[in-house]
């Protein structure tokens, strides 16, 4: 027994299967960030007053670059997931809400990018 109308099959509409895992995904990055934002801020404020060449030290540790890596590149996927449902609920026009979740995921991207290059620039004696 089917129970979608025939022009919902016509049309294609119906579950895409794709929401579910969207869900998931955000819990997930939410979860892992609460313990990487408490080490951060801890971290940090571990760290009052302290000058360039002590920060660029700290990041040098293996540990503290990893953890730097991972909270960036997760804050910036639970963003992007975050801010492509407020794009969807609330951009009616298809072209402008198709363009508008590019643009913010190119963005996550982008900065995540920057933000790992910088930390491995710093840990890696570079900068």
């Amino acid at each position: 027994m089917n129970l979608r109308t025939p022009l919902s099959q016509v049309k294609g509409l119906g579950s895409a299967k794709d929401g579910v895992s969207h869900w998931w995904m955000q819990r997930l990055t939410s979860i892992a960030l609460v313990p990487l934002v408490l080490w951060l801020g801890f971290a940090l404020a571990s760290l009052p007053g302290a000058d360039y060449a002590t920060f660029t030290e700290w990041v040098r540790s293996p540990m503290v670059a990893v953890l730097l890596i991972l909270t960036i590149v997760v804050a910036f996927h639970h963003g992007q997931m975050g801010l492509q449902v407020i794009i969807e609920d609330y951009i009616s026009h298809e072209p402008a809400r198709v363009a508008a979740i590019i643009l913010v995921k190119l963005f996550a991207v982008l900065f995540s990018v920057i933000g790992v290059y910088s930390v491995l620039k710093i840990a890696l004696g570079a900068g």
